[in-house]
């Protein structure tokens, strides 16, 4: 069989690089949201170091009833393998290490993934760990990878333990659209731009969700048979993620994201829609969710000042569990019945405006790109982010895609259309309404630019009114 796909991923191999070319013991933490490919992007690493043993050895998932020495008896199971000796015994976690050691060699890569899942059961893993480590003189590379990034910061980056200890941190991204594209034509996908667009909306740049895509059919029917028949891996992921992050508690960070399926809210806001106890702990959870990769927080910032103000909006940061809320949660139903194995995606009631939301929040993971479209450069960005003007009694509300306030005082006001069909120049007077709402100092400029997929009518090509017109299509032809 041949190996999964690896596509990008430069700038973490380049510093993965440098690091073990200076021949010394060096600890990395690798972190990110599940299935982002860490473990492969150290597997990547090996190979192309001509590392003389690639040491990978990965926790049990938490269900119920696993105890710490099942954790060390699978980390026994998966030594021996590799030794390819009879299975052993650890009753200590520091007779796991140190027999590891009898083993390892100069330039050797040692990856222990899932840490938290390995460790977690056990108060004794982090100092033992420590303690092995602490001994280790030779050129080896030892990595930690996790999911549970949570566990990882406080257990590992913030904990005295390993205080001054990590020599590099990675936290792995989702990968760039013209990446994700790339990766879905090495596959064998042959797909228009709207379809191509259609599967990354929904999955983002996921690396493991983009190696589900069959390229034998359709992007509707992978978009079916992923996300809306009975066991589908879109349908039962969901609550996989859950279970494995949160270790039985996800429930309230559920209804947390459920809360965000529509849109930016503040934390007063979600704390009303779940009907949260006012306390210190709803915060939190969002650290966690933020942590996690899910939700993203932006603080709302004064025009005048430049300076962000006290309150923060919180949107959703990943396509798929926005997918997920918004669309496959609210069929499950009829999902296990069967009921949607015939039913055309075209037919279904407001997919197309579902579709429009996903790409916004594509997009809006992919800003280096945007701004690239701009000729905006980072450094003369105040702020930027989707903007939410509340509706007062001096002011109308008002909602921007995306917005860039630059340093001479310029707002890019930015949206997103996402249709099959030619735009037409109801775009121009449905923005010239919106911007009119939006209430600036005097001496700013309103910027209006258009990112659409499917084109423009000529009467909107050739009005002056855009700055800028982008066809994001594009993004998937940039390498």
């Amino acid at each position: 069989m041949s190996s999964p796909v690896f596509i990008g991923r430069k700038a973490e191999l380049e510093r993965l690089k440098a690091l073990y070319k200076k021949k010394a013991s060096s600890l990395v933490v690798v972190k990110g949201r599940r299935r982002i490919g860490k473990s492969r992007l150290i597997g990547e690493f090996a190979k192309i170091s001509n590392a003389q043993t690639f040491w990978s050895f990965a926790g049990l998932a938490p269900e119920d009833g696993i105890s710490a020495q099942q954790q060390r008896d699978n980390f026994a199971r998966q030594l021996a393998l590799m030794l390819k000796i009879p299975p052993m015994t650890f009753l200590d976690w520091s007779d796991a290490f140190e027999h590891l050691s009898l083993y390892i060699k100069l330039g050797d890569i040692i990856l222990l993934d899932e840490i938290s899942w390995m460790g977690s059961k056990d108060p004794s893993f982090i100092p033992k760990l420590k303690a092995w480590w602490d001994k280790q003189i030779m050129h080896i590379l030892l990595v930690f990878c996790g999911s549970v990034s949570t566990w990882i910061e406080e257990n590992i980056l913030k904990s005295t333990a390993f205080f001054g200890r990590v020599n590099l941190t990675i936290s792995l991204e989702p990968l760039a659209i013209p990446e994700s594209a790339e990766f879905l034509r090495i596959l064998g996908m042959q797909l228009s731009h709207y379809d191509m667009y259609k599967l990354l909306s929904i999955v983002g740049g996921v690396p493991w969700y983009l190696e589900q895509f069959n390229p034998n059919v359709t992007a509707d029917d992978n978009i079916k048979q992923l996300a809306f028949e009975k066991n589908g891996l879109l349908v039962t992921e969901f609550d996989r993620i859950f279970h494995d992050l949160f270790n039985g508690k996800g429930a309230t960070y559920k209804k947390i994201l459920d809360s965000l399926k529509d849109g930016v809210r503040t934390l007063s806001e979600i704390r009303q829609s779940i009907e949260f106890a006012r306390s210190g702990t709803l915060s939190q959870m969002m650290d966690h969710l933020i942590v996690a990769g899910f939700v993203v927080k932006q603080s709302l910032w004064s025009f005048k000042t430049a300076a962000p103000l006290k309150q923060s909006l919180y949107r959703i940061l990943d396509p798929y569990m926005r997918f997920y809320l918004k669309v496959i949660g609210p069929n499950l139903g009829a999902i296990s019945d069967g009921g949607l194995d015939q039913v055309q995606l075209s037919t279904m009631q407001g997919f197309e405006t579902h579709m429009g939301l996903q790409l916004e929040a594509l997009l809006l993971q992919n800003r280096p790109l945007l701004l690239q479209k701009l000729g905006i450069s980072p450094v003369d960005i105040v702020r930027s982010g989707p903007y939410r003007q509340t509706k007062t009694t001096t002011q109308q509300g008002c909602q921007i895609d995306y917005m860039v306030h630059t340093k001479t005082n310029s707002l890019f006001i930015c949206e997103f259309k996402f249709k099959k069909r030619e735009i037409n120049s109801d775009i121009i007077t449905d923005m010239q309404e919106k911007i009119s709402r939006l209430k600036t100092p005097k001496g700013f400029a309103k910027v209006a630019v258009l990112f659409h997929l499917g084109g423009v009518a000529s009467s909107v090509a050739t009005n002056p009114y855009f700055y800028r017109i982008v066809d994001i299509a594009d993004f998937l032809e940039d390498n």
